[in-house]
């Protein structure tokens, strides 16, 4: 476990689920989640197609209430409507799509939708050096090569991802939720990816990351949790479990761990 993880355990939780079921007419996505995510942490979310980890991520960024149970964010009980409302107490998701524009830059992504404006008598018109410069020091403290006037269209996927992550750093978020960041990319690109995550740790930035990717798990997380059928059937130590017990757990060839 990394040091500011261990640091984390003297704080508030970030994030504290509490019996967290979901339920859509007969059919139950979620039973009984708990889960507790502290400042630094960094939770791989693994389980297998319908396992229920899509409905969970949705429940923690506000595109669905829980059925039933409590969500408790950086020690306040929540209930978020939508998903402005977790976007302002301090949970982003960077979705495996990314929701970049192509055709401009990357400064222009990272403050899409919080653009800097500057006043000039009766107008005000886009203060393009403020955000570049802004930008480059978010870049900089993920120590990306990426710059502020590349255009996104001719990015990498590592250097795409640094720009969905300095989004989320412009908002000063303190739980980030990553959906498959390193599928369809490079070795080289994932190897950057991964670096990406290590400095939101190092920052006190707690990251839950869903992956299908064993080795990018074991790789960067502190925890392993794995849902199977809606249900949490391990929450572990990565230096306590192993890829084969994980893949027992996903497949149900082990029922708890």
């Amino acid at each position: 476990m990394s040091a500011s993880a261990l640091a984390s355990r003297d704080h508030t939780p970030v994030l504290q689920l509490s019996g967290i079921g979901k339920e859509f007419g007969a059919i139950r996505a979620l039973s009984g989640i708990d889960l507790t995510i502290n400042p630094g942490d960094v939770v791989g979310l693994m389980g297998d197609n319908g396992a229920g980890k899509s409905t969970l991520v949705k429940i923690i960024a506000g595109n669905f209430h829980p059925t039933h149970g409590t969500i408790r964010f950086d020690g306040a009980e929540h209930r978020f409507d939508r998903p402005l409302d977790a976007r302002a107490a301090g949970i982003e998701v960077v979705y495996q799509d990314l929701a970049l524009s192509n055709n401009v830059s990357a400064a222009a992504n990272v403050f899409l939708g919080r653009e800097i404006l500057r006043k000039v008598g009766p107008f005000r018109f886009l203060d393009h050096r403020a955000m570049n410069a802004r930008a480059l020091e978010l870049f900089n403290e993920l120590k990306s090569e990426t710059r502020p006037k590349d255009l996104v269209k001719q990015m990498s996927g590592g250097q795409r991802q640094a720009v969905a992550i300095a989004r989320t750093r412009l908002a000063n978020a303190k739980l980030i939720l990553m959906d498959e960041p390193t599928a369809a990319i490079s070795v080289r690109q994932v190897a950057e990816v991964l670096d990406l995550i290590r400095r939101l740790r190092d920052q006190g930035v707690a990251v839950i990351l869903i992956s299908h990717r064993m080795p990018d798990v074991f790789s960067v997380c502190d925890r392993v949790v794995v849902l199977r059928r809606g249900e949490k059937r391990a929450d572990k130590l990565v230096s306590q479990s192993s890829p084969e017990e994980v893949t027992a757990l996903i497949t149900g060839a082990k029922e708890f761990a």
